[in-house]
């Protein structure tokens, strides 16, 4: 009987292909810092929550929006969802839908917040404009 490879060689790959695997796995909490440093300028306050058990695949976020309503997100691979109505208070019953991305949550959720991105927006295209000329 012949064999192509030796079953070592055959483990070492297998091993390394699952290092790659897991190092591919996101951590939740540093997504959840880069959502909030992402937006925060678009909204009246917005942190990760330090008192909600968060680990490397669900982390909560508390944004107020520029209207004065709170709410508590939680950030999965799923994308982002209101969990609650009150900073750091996850409702079990509440069921609502994922959203891909903070903007469409923030779209959805707040006036003010589309008004400020849409200022925003406008403000780098000026000033792209300006040094284009």
């Amino acid at each position: 009987m012949e064999v192509d490879c030796q079953p070592e060689e055959s483990l070492v790959s297998s091993f390394d292909e699952d290092c790659v695997a897991l190092g591919d796995v996101k951590d939740m909490r540093l997504e959840a810092e880069a959502v909030v440093n992402d937006v925060l300028f678009a909204v009246a306050e917005m942190h990760v929550s330090q008192s909600l058990n968060s680990a490397s695949d669900v982390a909560h976020i508390n944004v107020e929006t520029r209207e004065g309503n709170r709410y508590c997100l939680e950030l999965t691979e799923a994308g982002l969802r209101v969990v609650g109505y009150a900073f750091n208070h996850v409702d079990e019953d509440l069921s609502t839908q994922y959203h891909e991305t903070v903007y469409s949550l923030l779209d959805t959720l707040s006036p003010g917040y589309r008004e400020a991105f849409g200022n925003a927006l406008l403000q780098r295209l000026e000033m792209l404009k300006q040094n284009g000329q």
